[in-house]
């Protein structure tokens, strides 16, 4: 039996479900600003798991990658959320 193809998939899941938190909490305190590390982030996972020999952790950091490339367009749609009012804004400090 071949366990590698459900590990997969669960950490794929599992990885999925940590990016979303993210970019409500990196939105809420830092806005957009930050959409740069997560490029930096995706592109260095994704060359990682070029060269990387095996095939499950090739495939996790292909997953965290993509993920968190598609981070960056979650970011700026959950600004979008936030103007309509659908997440909480945060107040500047006076």
């Amino acid at each position: 039996m071949n366990i590698e193809g459900p590990l997969i998939g669960l950490a794929t899941f599992l990885i999925i479900g940590v990016f979303h938190p993210i970019v409500i909490k990196t939105e809420y305190y830092f806005g957009t600003r930050p959409w740069w590390i997560f490029l930096l982030l995706g592109l260095g996972c994704i060359a990682g798991a070029l060269f990387v020999e095996s095939t499950l952790t090739s495939a996790l950091l292909g997953v965290t990658g993509f993920s968190s490339l598609w981070t960056i367009l979650e970011l700026f749609e959950q600004k979008e959320r936030v103007r309509k009012g659908w997440f909480p804004k945060r107040e500047k400090k006076k």
